[in-house]
């Protein structure tokens, strides 16, 4: 295709094939960011996040750099319903009985 004249050389041929292959598959490219998305500092999650989550029929993917912490409130049954994986760098704040509940999700 370069020597064709349809590339100006290869370096241009794979940039357009990884920026068609970017755009061909947009969906999957945009929800794996969002799942890849990562808080600083503090992110606290009260008991109206998750249940606003559950009610969604969404799973939380928490992924913090810094403090995570989970309102006191919050069951074991509704962490385990609300959220799919815990990833913290750093430190985690919650009751010992949500920590045993999520302790297969976490990171």
């Amino acid at each position: 295709m370069v020597q064709e004249g349809f590339y100006s050389n290869r370096t241009d041929f794979i940039r357009t094939a990884i920026r068609n292959q970017l755009e061909r598959h947009a969906d999957v490219v945009k929800q794996s960011a969002t799942r890849k998305s990562l808080d600083l500092g503090l992110r606290h999650f009260s008991r109206e996040d998750l249940e606003a989550a559950r009610r969604s029929g969404e799973m939380l993917h928490i992924n913090v750099l810094g403090l995570a912490s989970i309102a006191q409130d919050v069951t074991p049954e509704l962490a385990r319903a609300a959220i799919a994986s815990v990833c913290v760098l750093g430190a985690l704040q919650a009751s010992p009985a949500v920590k045993a509940a999520l302790v297969d999700r976490t990171r």
